[in-house]
């Protein structure tokens, strides 16, 4: 059905403005800031200065600023990190969280409204509200960025119903792309792992940001060994850090466990098989073969 309505509950909003923002945010972030226009929105990322993740978002330009839709678990940090790399500059971050609710729509809903183009990131205006087709992967629908009072109203002249959150997050997790506890991948594993470049959130053709150096060298030098791909149980249960083997042999890790559970795996592995089932532990496992995937 193309009328649902998945409304991200789990999802928050920054607004980030001032006469620096732009310089201040090409500094820090993994994509290009120069990218967002009215028309155009982007998935980036922030990363430690050794290149670990730490935060993914979607940026979205908003009037003289920019909106930051990212996971509600993630906003406190990201809210905090971005005043600890502000400094002097003129910049203002609000967190507009308690005003502001995140929603998708198909992508044939959206190519059905004015304007709609069958372009990742591509941005309309919705009685004056942003709509975007997820800049990581269309398959993904848009996104309404949209004041609480106006939801429902848009809601019913927009000809929608209100699904399941699941039935969008199935979905994400079939892609590879995780978007629930993403908070447990902080420092735990280099940005380029996370699949950020395959999901448009690294640009290596703009100048220096945080982590640029080795996130770069890893990309340049083919060293990327290690990818973090979705997994499905079979039976049993999965935690944290829970090893995962092939004939004996350790080839990966649990690092997210919830109802869309992703591990660090060892891509360059030869028996690597997405037909196979995997140990982990008490559990048995398989890995879902995301679409960029060769």
């Amino acid at each position: 059905m193309n009328n649902k309505i998945y409304i991200l509950k789990e999802r928050g909003l920054l607004y980030v403005q001032g006469e620096d923002v732009n310089e201040f945010l090409q500094n820090i972030i993994s994509n290009d800031i120069n990218k967002v226009t009215n028309d155009n929105s982007c998935y980036t990322s922030m990363f430690t200065p050794q290149g670990k993740y730490l935060f993914d978002f979607i940026i979205i330009k908003h009037k003289k600023g920019y909106f930051f839709d990212c996971e509600k678990k993630q906003m406190d940090d990201l809210y905090k990190q971005l005043n600890l790399y502000k400094l002097r500059s003129k910049v203002e971050i609000i967190n507009l969280s308690n005003e502001f609710v995140i929603a998708v729509i198909s992508k044939e809903k959206f190519l059905s409204l004015s304007n709609g183009k069958d372009k990742i990131g591509h941005t309309i205006q919705y009685r004056e509200d942003p709509i975007v087709l997820d800049p990581r992967n269309k398959n993904l629908g848009a996104r309404l960025i949209i004041n609480l009072e106006k939801l429902y109203l848009s809601i019913k002249e927009l000809g929608l119903i209100s699904a399941e959150n699941k039935e969008y997050y199935v979905q994400s997790h079939k892609l590879g792309i995780p978007q629930i506890d993403n908070n447990k991948l902080q420092n735990k594993i280099f940005g380029i792992e996370c699949n950020l470049d395959e999901l448009n959130a690294i640009d290596f053709k703009k100048g220096c940001y945080v982590g640029q150096e080795n996130t770069a060298r890893i990309k340049l030098r083919n060293k990327l060994l290690k990818r973090l791909l979705p997994v499905q149980i079979i039976d049993g249960k999965l935690n944290i850090d829970d090893n995962i083997s092939n004939d004996g042999e350790n080839i990966g890790k649990i690092l997210v466990n919830n109802d869309y559970p992703f591990g660090l795996i060892k891509i360059k592995e030869k028996n690597l098989n997405f037909d196979k089932k995997y140990k982990c532990n008490s559990a048995t496992i398989k890995f879902i073969k995301p679409f960029w995937m060769n």
